[in-house]
């Protein structure tokens, strides 16, 4: 029998190896225009080709750049320039490190390719791990609060009401302090039992859209009255596999940081959601590896977190609020690490973003989302 003719392959499309790749690549024209941008460029910079094509590169990074010093040297030499640990510094972008590839176009006079590959995605994961450590730590001081601190503190309160009953008045005065004292000691320890793991996570389909708008409208009918809510959804966006409860709490803490953030007058918070490749993480308690191409984010307009306590914001006990307990931003890692997700932000004034990512459901479970 004749074997059928193979067929060599045809050539690849450029666009699509582009657009397959990890690293963001914007080609600029010898005035510095932009000419073309892969989909990792897109993403980065929250725009598309097609709205940024034929604009400066100035709009989407400031002139100070190092980034223009390195294209000044790749035009210069007519060869490949390249930096590492460059800080790159935009309002579309915030505060991102990179490596930095420029290279010249040698079939176009003056055109310039670059390459900006994030380190984020290695630190991200390393900062989970370490949004991870403290929620334990948070996990494990509930469990002793509750034994060591719960259970001394009811005797206490039974030692009181048995002596106010032959007390007289100036004493039950005290009696009742004490019972009052030792009560609110125990709302205190009840508070820290979130943080406990005796009840297994139990996730479903989730729409991440309707927890967001529930979540908006708590806050508009309450402490973000004063507010602007801006939605940017994806509305293609799949499912998020997840518990609705807890994601409607790890947003809600988020939403109300950035409203008490905001400046009094022309405060603004910014929900969006989005699609994005390329992140993988361990869940805990598990030897699976999840895909978490769901991306929330919640923007404020407010002076932005101080230097000092950015690397520190997610331990419990550290909070910028004179009367804050420090454990809103502790949850909000604890839930969205259960959930395998991970949780990061950036900050600098007049724009803090907070950015979750979540998995999806894998197939359609034939059940409605929450």
């Amino acid at each position: 029998m004749k074997k059928p003719q193979e067929v060599a392959p045809g050539p690849l499309d450029a666009t699509a190896v582009l657009n397959a790749l990890s690293a963001a690549i914007i080609v600029i024209d010898a005035k510095d225009a932009i000419r073309h941008m892969n989909a990792a460029a897109e993403q980065l910079f929250e725009s598309s080709q097609g709205h940024l094509e034929g604009k400066p590169l100035v709009d989407l990074i400031p002139e100070d750049s190092t980034l223009f010093s390195l294209v000044a040297q790749a035009r210069a030499h007519d060869c490949p320039v390249s930096e590492y640990g460059v800080t790159l510094d935009s309002l579309r972008t915030g505060q991102r490190t990179v490596t930095i590839q420029v290279s010249p176009v040698s079939e176009e006079p003056g055109a310039i390719a670059i390459s900006l590959h994030e380190h984020s995605i290695a630190m991200k994961i390393g900062r989970q791990m370490t949004h991870r450590n403290a929620a334990r730590s948070v996990t494990a001081m509930a469990g002793i609060l509750a034994h060591e601190v719960k259970n001394p503190l009811s005797g206490i309160r039974g030692a009181a009401q048995l002596l106010e009953q032959n007390a007289s008045e100036d004493d039950r005065v005290l009696t009742r302090l004490i019972c009052d004292e030792t009560d609110r000691i125990c709302a205190l320890v009840d508070r820290m039992d979130i943080f406990s793991d005796k009840h297994p996570l139990e996730r479903e389909p989730v729409n991440i859209h309707r927890v967001l708008e529930h979540v908006r409208r708590l806050a508009e009918n309450g402490f973000g009255s004063r507010v602007r809510f801006v939605e940017a959804y994806d509305p293609s966006l799949p499912l998020v596999l997840g518990n609705r409860d807890q994601l409607i709490q790890v947003f809600l803490n988020l939403v109300k940081n950035a409203a008490e953030a905001c400046p009094s007058d022309g405060g603004e918070v910014v929900l969006s959601t989005a699609y994005q490749h390329g992140i993988r993480l361990a869940v805990p308690g598990s030897d699976s590896r999840v895909h978490l191409p769901l991306l929330v984010t919640v923007q404020d307009n407010g002076e932005g977190i101080p230097s000092d306590l950015g690397p520190h914001l997610f331990d419990p006990f550290v909070t910028t609020k004179p009367k804050g307990s420090g454990l809103g931003l502790a949850l909000v890692a604890k839930i969205v690490g259960d959930h395998g997700g991970i949780v990061e932000f950036d900050s600098q004034p007049r724009r803090t973003v907070f950015r979750v990512y979540l998995p999806m459901v894998q197939s359609d479970p034939g059940v409605d989302a929450q």
